[in-house]
């Protein structure tokens, strides 16, 4: 479980969790998407307090691993700034059965979804800004 400010490498990610025990494995990226609706964002820019959201991120591993204990977890989540397309999280888990290994990444998600305290501030195409909390509120807009 880790923070980055590189890229997410797929294949960096799926090497930290095969083993020759897993038959299934489940990769999820989450994506920066453009959303017109929302007056197009271009980038957003992801900033946390880095030893709370580690801990947080290893708290929610060691739960999943609690529920899924053959399951091999890897999940890397950026910080600063990453343009649209480019992945903000990936996450792999990999089990001896795929139905561990999706329902391991999919908990994964939702929990850091959920608890995760990264801030983002969405960049947007007519040079606006917005704040957005953890849970996904909008919190201030403003110039660029």
């Amino acid at each position: 479980m880790t923070l980055t400010r590189d890229p997410i490498s797929p294949a960096a990610l799926l090497a930290l969790v095969s083993a020759p025990d897993c038959g299934g494995t489940c990769v999820f990226f989450g994506t920066v998407r453009d959303a017109p609706e929302d007056g197009g964002v271009t980038a957003i820019e992801y900033t946390a307090y880095e030893p709370m959201a580690a801990a947080e991120l290893e708290r929610i591993r060691a739960e999943a691993g609690q529920r899924w204990p053959r399951v091999r977890l890897a999940v890397r989540h950026r910080l600063g700034l990453v343009a649209t397309e480019e992945a903000s999280i990936g996450i792999a888990a990999a089990a001896p059965h795929r139905d561990d290994a999706f329902a391991a990444c999919r908990y994964v998600i939702e929990e850091v979804k959920r608890r995760l305290p990264v801030w983002k501030k969405e960049l947007r195409a007519d040079g606006t800004m917005l704040w957005v909390d953890p849970q996904g509120r909008p919190a201030v807009v403003g110039p660029g």
